[in-house]
């Protein structure tokens, strides 16, 4: 049977979670089969500070719903499961 699980992550202040956030992701690099990081940027073209990630995750024993509450536990960061099956 196949498996298709996407989690959208959005983080708002990438300058203070982006360190412990990276840090969750590297414990969980063997189960993230894609990711795609994306930037919002200012009004004067410069960088946001907030962020978006795209993560196409290996099906695994209660994989996502781990990397799911972890990253949902760090301060300003906001991640949503969306199992594709």
């Amino acid at each position: 049977m196949n498996c298709f699980q996407i989690m959208a992550v959005r983080v708002e202040q990438r300058d203070t979670a982006a360190v412990e956030v990276q840090k969750i992701l590297t414990e969980y690099g063997c189960s993230i089969r894609t990711r795609l990081g994306l930037h919002d940027q200012n009004d004067d073209k410069t960088c946001s500070t907030s962020g978006i990630l795209i993560l196409q995750l290996a099906c695994g024993e209660n994989v996502a719903e781990e990397l799911n509450k972890k990253l949902n536990a760090v301060s300003g960061v906001k991640a949503k499961l969306v199992n594709l099956a």
